[in-house]
């Protein structure tokens, strides 16, 4: 039997999912090159809208776009987040979770935060492991697996320069020896750099990746709140993409005031690095929209003083006038509150038109908006390198009818064959999207 006072805080937190305000605009007015951005609707309570995670029935799958089909790559994984292709066509999946961080859940509203991770199918502890699937008939769907990598604390980004297997833990940059063939590695990490984690890490996942020439890692750290209510000490090194000299672990800010970036590629024509990054939340469920970018050296992108270049977010004080001038937009949005977190360019892809030239983004979906927006895969057309156009579904129906997560997709990436991997770590699931077989 609950005991009085859990009983009454459950009651408040189921309260809070029917409170807070509603969209007055469509996602689509949140995305392009010039979204709106209505003024901010600052709620007492927040808006809270969470699609109960329940996996995906038998037999069940996700929409895929006309010309494409989707099927299992790879089942009964434990919450897979990230991806990796291995030059042999091997595929690494980070199966991973939020760390232990008690300073982050304190007090009542850290109590109800953590339900509602509970519902949304983020409460599980993390299996702390990278697991390698291997094809090997290339018939799209993985024959067998293996522990690659155990151990780990909240493993996330993966990449591989020559011999060298590079991991960001949630708190540190590792590096691996790895032959081509390996199916499992033992041998003791070497850390590179140590990264911001500890008992408060609000944003946990740390992404990697290589530059062209092998020289430079950029690694993403996200921020330690959600508009640095936890004081800006606690920010220190966060809210940025770190360059970090492979040699000698070297490290510096490459850009900064980015409030969550995650996914990381390297736009084919330009060879500008882009990022998708996870913008605030509590001013309403119009604000503000999540977004891809390029990443310019030196350049701050206004967290947490504003938004969207220069908006101001009144809620963060002392503000910094200076930093809000220069602080510039992004070149993308790609909808409010929608979690986007996956991103792979089409260099590679088989996949019919439209997806042949530009972005493939990973929507884990909304908590913080009513109605839900995200809970799917987009691809955002690409022409002379930069967006051009609407984004356009990938795949669709990982919400039920009755608005509850069957699965939620995370990281994506090209596969050896062509074909789009797409991580799912509510359904625990790796999708593959292909060309459509002729009839």
């Amino acid at each position: 039997m609950l005991k009085p006072h859990y009983a009454i805080l459950i009651a408040i937190a189921a309260g809070l999912a029917a409170c807070g305000e509603t969209s007055r605009l469509q996602v689509s007015d949140g995305t392009g090159p010039s979204p709106k951005l209505p003024e901010p609707n600052k709620t007492l309570i927040p808006t809270v809208n969470i699609a109960p995670a329940i996996g995906w029935p038998e037999g069940a799958k996700p929409i895929a776009a006309a010309g494409t089909q989707v099927v299992p790559f790879a089942e009964g994984l434990e919450h897979p987040r990230w991806l990796y292709v291995l030059p042999n066509g091997d595929v690494l999946v980070a199966e991973t979770n939020a760390p232990a961080t008690p300073d982050d859940g304190k007090g009542l509203r850290g109590w109800i935060a953590s339900k509602i991770m509970n519902r949304a199918g983020a409460g599980v502890p993390s299996p702390n492991r990278i697991t390698l699937l291997r094809d090997k008939d290339h018939d799209g769907v993985a024959e067998t697996r293996t522990a690659f990598l155990e151990n780990l604390n909240s493993p996330f980004g993966m990449t591989l320069v020559g011999n060298d297997l590079y991991v960001a833990d949630t708190d540190r940059l590792l590096r691996f020896p790895y032959q081509e063939g390996d199916t499992r590695i033992s041998a003791q990490p070497t850390k590179v750099v140590d990264l911001p984690g500890g008992k408060l890490n609000h944003h946990w996942t740390k992404n990697v990746i290589a530059s062209k020439d092998g020289s430079k890692l950029y690694v993403t750290v996200g921020s330690n709140s959600n508009v640095g209510e936890n004081g800006m000490d606690q920010e220190e090194g966060r809210a940025a993409i770190w360059e970090v000299d492979r040699a000698t672990g070297q490290k510096r800010i490459f850009a900064s005031g980015l409030r969550n970036p995650n996914g990381l590629d390297w736009e084919p024509n330009s060879g500008q690095l882009w990022t998708a990054v996870n913008e605030r939340d509590e001013i309403g469920s119009d604000l503000v929209p999540d977004y891809i970018t390029s990443v310019k050296d030196g350049a701050f992108y206004g967290w947490p003083f504003s938004y969207y270049g220069q908006h101001v977010d009144v809620r963060v004080t002392p503000q910094n006038p200076d930093l809000v001038a220069k602080a510039i937009a992004p070149d993308y949005a790609v909808g409010p509150h929608t979690a986007s977190l996956g991103l792979a360019f089409a260099q590679g892809s088989k996949l019919p038109a439209p997806f042949t030239q530009g972005v493939f983004i990973g929507q884990h979906g909304s908590w913080n908006r009513k109605p839900l927006s995200g809970y799917k895969v987009i691809f955002v057309p690409f022409a002379n390198g930069k967006p051009t156009g609407q984004p356009v579904d990938v795949l669709t129906g990982f919400l039920s009818a009755d608005e509850k997560a069957m699965g939620r997709p995370v990281g994506v990436v090209i596969d050896k064959q062509g074909g789009l991997l797409v991580a799912d770590d509510v359904g625990n699931k790796v999708w593959r999207v292909s060309a459509a077989k002729a009839p």
